[in-house]
């Protein structure tokens, strides 16, 4: 399997834990880490379950792999990540020394590798990464725009529900 064939792989794998956090009422945002072509982490969102503000699919992920191999270098692994990682989680990348990572969507709103940062190539840290970006973006993004239109279109009936009683 080529590189190319071995991001989108893992990738899908990703994107199988973002349907995990979308089936429980999460925004549907997955992450796996790969050590040796092996998933030693799979994890995805959880801050509506916990109402945490730190259980985002990265940081759970990292904390998984930091957890298996004992230490918080993870210095020859690759993350893939449906959606492009926050700050926060971009943080922690570069804190755990993650050499490479993968993306599927942007996002504009809070993106920290290239949307409206770039933490994770920026040269005044302590470290950088190789970031490959738009593995399977349409899918990654598909997950997301129907989750909230869907997550709208609830709260429209909730709403219309509500103004009816009080009719």
């Amino acid at each position: 399997m080529d590189a190319f064939e071995k991001d989108r792989h893992f990738m899908r794998l990703a994107i199988e834990e973002a349907k995990k956090a979308g089936a429980i009422g999460e925004v549907p945002i997955g992450a796996v880490i790969v050590c040796n072509d092996e998933v030693i982490a799979a994890a995805h969102n959880l801050r509506e379950t916990t109402q945490n503000a730190v259980t985002h699919a990265e940081l759970m992920a990292i904390q998984e792999a930091c957890q298996k191999v004992g230490s918080w270098r993870l210095e020859d692994m690759t993350l893939y990540v449906t959606l492009e990682p926050c700050p926060m989680c971009s943080g922690a990348i570069l804190q755990s020394r993650i050499p490479r990572v993968v993306y599927g969507a942007r996002d504009p709103k809070a993106g920290a590798v290239d949307s409206l940062y770039q933490l994770l190539n920026d040269r005044r840290l302590n470290h950088e990464c190789e970031v490959a970006e738009g593995v399977l973006s349409d899918e990654c993004g598909m997950l997301l725009t129907t989750f909230f239109r869907e997550l709208r279109e609830k709260r429209k009936q909730v709403k219309a529900m509500e103004r009816d009683q009080k009719l």
